[in-house]
């Protein structure tokens, strides 16, 4: 795969550094690790979020002839397992809801639930590039804002630089419990079908969200795949990761400590480029030369000591790989969307989700990571459409359009 210039040279002009304090807390990591497994499971996860869990609409803040925008709140269901891992800031979610004045279908009203994407705080750019768009063809779209983000974003972050590594754990185990309560909210209200989508980051939590309500969901994710571990180790953005700080730490932790976490691990991936990782998470320590001769990592990382590399792939496989994670009721009402030249999500390697999620459909387009963001955005709809006609057709026996 030939990479996106523009992706290298958009991250190259950004000066913000992630994971400045390290991994996070060890004990907080074992306990978001042994969270993680409750909630991969579909039948375990249900349980943590009740039916009728509190959402407010707290006012209308846009009207027209065509559309309604409100803004809501409600409380965080996962600040009631680990609350002390949730800044208070994050601890009640925050979203808007676009509404059409007329619903277009005679029966079916469609709602999308989107991510928010990696720098995409507040409700702006999705109200704007997604949610109006798709309202003017009867689709409403509910718009949450990620914890760490906006309105939930921690005294002291700057701009979008999560603190610590553990920090996207919970900000993923936070979404997951956020969307199901909002599905739950939309189920009791008869809106329907129902999809999660998102771009980049966000298409990454709109898959774990997916795969973890009861019923069939269309799922589209948008410039993601199946695990985050490439992104931080591969993509361009793992060159503003502050792997001096994580190495310095890493090596602050005892054998013990490693021996405890290494048993929590696991990546379903089985091919030579995660060997390196499994290695570590079966024989800690690791003496694996050969890792860094691997053509996926960029020059910038041979001055990166190999443990810490290897570590971020171990814990991130296990905490974000869609392997570890329960398959969606109905795979086939998803539609993936990648780009041929992602610089920012490689996908050599790596298992994939259309592998997973047998029956799941994959759109490719002939571009970058940036240049798709950029100029592609009606892809993304079309995709979201698709996917709500193909729910409708197929649970409802009618079409949407």
């Amino acid at each position: 795969m030939n990479i996106s210039t523009v992706d290298t040279v958009y991250r190259k002009v950004l000066l913000s550094k992630f994971f400045t304090n390290g991994w996070g807390d060890p004990q907080s990591m074992k306990r978001i690790f042994a969270f993680r497994k409750t909630i991969s499971n579909r039948e375990t996860c249900k349980r943590l979020v009740d039916r009728n869990h509190p959402i407010y609409l707290d006012k209308l803040v846009e009207s027209n002839t065509a559309y309604d925008v409100f803004e809501g709140h409600f409380s965080s269901p996962f600040a009631s397992y680990l609350p002390d891992l949730l800044p208070e800031e994050a601890k009640v979610a925050k979203f808007q809801f676009v509404a059409p004045k007329v619903w277009k279908h005679k029966t079916l009203r469609p709602v999308c639930i989107h991510f928010a994407g990696t720098g995409d705080h507040y409700f702006w750019m999705r109200r704007t590039l997604m949610a109006k768009p798709l309202v003017k063809d009867g689709i409403a779209s509910i718009i949450l804002e990620n914890p760490f983000y906006g309105y939930r974003k921690p005294a002291g972050q700057i701009r979008s630089s999560l603190k610590n590594v553990s920090d996207i754990f919970v900000m993923g185990g936070s979404l997951i419990l956020e969307a199901l309560a909002l599905l739950h909210y939309c189920d009791k209200l008869n809106y329907g079908p129902l999809c999660v989508t998102g771009i980049s980051m966000g298409g990454h939590m709109a898959s774990l969200a997916g795969t973890n309500w009861h019923k069939p969901v269309s799922i589209v994710p948008c410039l993601s795949w199946t695990t985050a571990s490439c992104v931080f180790t591969q993509g361009v953005l793992s060159n503003s990761i502050s792997w001096d700080v994580l190495q310095n730490h890493y090596n602050s932790f005892s054998p013990e400590l490693c021996e405890e976490i290494k048993l929590m691990l696991n990546s379903p991936e089985n091919n030579h480029f995660f060997d390196a990782g499994r290695r570590f998470v079966k024989n800690f320590p690791l003496n694996s030369n050969n890792v860094l001769e691997d053509e996926y990592i960029s020059k910038a990382k041979f001055r990166v000591k190999k443990d810490a590399l290897n570590f971020m792939r171990g814990i991130m496989d296990e905490c974000t790989h869609l392997g570890n994670f329960s398959v969606p009721v109905d795979p086939e009402l998803a539609i993936i969307v990648t780009a041929m030249n992602d610089g920012y999500v490689p996908r050599e390697g790596l298992i994939p989700l259309t592998t997973i999620w047998k029956g799941s459909s994959q759109r490719i387009l002939q571009t970058g990571h940036i240049a798709a963001i950029l100029f592609n955005m009606h892809f993304f709809r079309e995709a979201i459409k698709d996917a709500l006609n193909l729910n409708a057709m197929k649970y409802y026996k009618t079409k949407l359009f």
